[in-house]
C-alpha cells in the first residue's frame, strides 16, 4: 500500500508499505482526511524525542472501517480516531486516564500512522461520525487537547483566561474556554495570528507580547487581579517560565505545550499567589464527545480553521511549504484518494 514516511529527518517519501494486520479487538481504517499538526512538523525537523525513523505520520485522523475483528464497529462504518493507544492495565488506564498510560503507543508517534492507504486501531479507539463530515471529523483530535486543558484548567463561566500562543492548539483551547463561559485573551509574539484570532474566531483583541509591558497589559485586562487560568500553548521554555507573572492569586497555569528543556519559576511569586501548576497531556474519550458535541451545536467555526489542503501525491512537498508559512497555516489537512 502508499504511505507517506518520514525516513529521516527533513525526508519524506511517498512509498510501499506492508499493508497493516488487524488484530482481535482492532479494526483497519481507511483514512479519509489527516490533520497535519506541530508534533509532525517537530518529526520532520527531526525535533521529536520519543520517534524512531523511518516512520509514517499522521495522527489526527477520520475514516472508515474496511476490517474489524470486534463488535463495537461494523465495516463501513464512519469514524473518529482517538490516535492514543492504550494498555488498560496500569494504574492511569484503570483509574480511567489512559491518555496518560505508562505504555501509551501514539499513531505517527510511537507507531505507524494514518497517511496511508490503511491503518489499524483497537476498535474501543474509534468513535462514530455522527452528523459530521469527515474533513471536520480529522479536526477532532486537535481540538480534543484544547477541550482537554480547559476541563484540566477547571474553567467556569466568568473567569478571566489567558491562552499564550495561539497557533492551532491555542486557539482550540481558547475556544473551548469561550464555551465555558470565560473571558479569554489570547498573547502571542505573531501579529497574524493575533489577527485571526481576533477578525475571524471574534475573540477580544490580543496581546502582543512584549515582556516589559506583559503585566502591565495582564493587569488592564483584568481590572488588576490577573487572570483566573493561564494556558501555555507554545512550546517555548521562555514563554513558560513567564507565565507565571500573569497567573493572579489562587490562579491557576495549565501547560498543555510540553519542551525538552527544564523550566523554572520564582518560588516566592508561586507561594504567595498560592497557585496551582497543571500538566494537561493528549486527550481522553469524554474530551473527543465533548469536540463532537460543540462541533454539531455550531460552537466550532471549523470551516475557518481549516485553512490548506493537500492530495496523497503533493504531501511529500506540502507539508515543508507549510512548516514555512506559520502566518497563514492555521489546520493543514491530507486529503486521502477516494474521498
Amino acid at each position: 500500500m502508499k504511505a507517506l514516511v518520514c525516513e529521516t529527518p527533513g525526508r519524506l517519501l511517498l512509498g510501499n508499505r506492508k499493508y497493516p494486520v488487524c488484530e482481535p479487538g482492532w479494526a483497519i481504517v481507511r483514512p479519509a482526511f489527516v490533520g497535519i499538526c506541530g508534533t509532525d512538523f517537530h518529526i520532520f525537523k527531526g525535533q521529536h524525542p520519543f520517534l524512531e525513523y523511518p516512520r509514517i505520520i499522521g495522527h489526527e485522523l477520520s475514516g472508515t472501517i474496511v476490517e474489524t475483528r470486534g463488535n463495537r464497529h461494523k465495516m463501513g462504518d464512519r469514524v473518529v480516531v482517538n490516535p492514543y493507544i492504550s494498555c488498560g492495565e496500569c494504574r492511569p488506564c484503570i483509574g480511567g486516564n489512559r491518555n496518560c498510560c505508562i505504555k501509551i503507543r501514539v499513531l505517527g508517534v510511537h507507531t505507524d500512522g494514518g497517511i496511508a492507504d490503511a491503518f489499524a486501531v483497537p476498535e474501543q479507539n474509534l468513535y462514530p461520525v455522527g452528523g459530521l463530515s469527515l474533513r471536520d471529523a480529522a479536526m477532532v483530535e486537535f481540538l480534543a487537547i484544547g477541550a482537554h486543558a480547559v476541563r484540566r484548567g477547571n474553567v467556569t463561566a466568568g473567569q478571566h483566561v489567558a491562552v499564550v500562543g495561539a497557533g492551532p492548539i491555542g486557539l482550540g483551547t481558547g475556544l473551548f474556554a469561550r464555551i465555558a463561559g470565560a473571558h479569554v485573551t489570547f498573547l502571542d509574539i505573531n501579529k497574524p495570528r493575533l489577527a485571526f484570532a481576533t477578525d475571524k474566531l471574534k475573540f477580544s483583541p490580543g496581546i502582543r507580547v512584549a515582556a516589559e509591558t506583559l503585566v502591565a497589559e495582564a493587569e488592564t485586562r483584568t481590572n488588576g487581579d490577573l487572570f483566573d487560568v493561564v494556558f501555555d500553548a507554545t512550546g517555548n521554555a521562555a514563554s513558560m517560565e513567564s507565565g507565571f507573572q500573569i497567573v493572579g492569586a489562587t490562579g491557576r497555569y495549565v501547560l498543555v505545550s510540553v519542551v525538552k528543556d527544564r523550566i523554572s519559576f520564582a518560588d516566592p511569586l508561586f507561594h504567595a499567589r498560592e497557585m496551582t501548576l497543571l500538566a494537561s497531556r493528549n486527550a481522553n474519550e469524554v474530551d473527543f464527545v465533548h469536540v463532537m458535541a460543540s462541533m454539531q451545536a455550531g460552537h466550532i467555526p471549523t470551516h475557518l480553521l481549516h485553512t490548506h489542503t493537500a492530495g496523497l501525491e503533493e504531501a511529500a512537498t506540502a507539508i515543508p511549504s507549510w512548516l514555512n508559512q506559520p502566518d497563514n497555516v492555521v489546520k493543514a489537512m491530507i486529503e486521502m484518494p477516494g474521498n
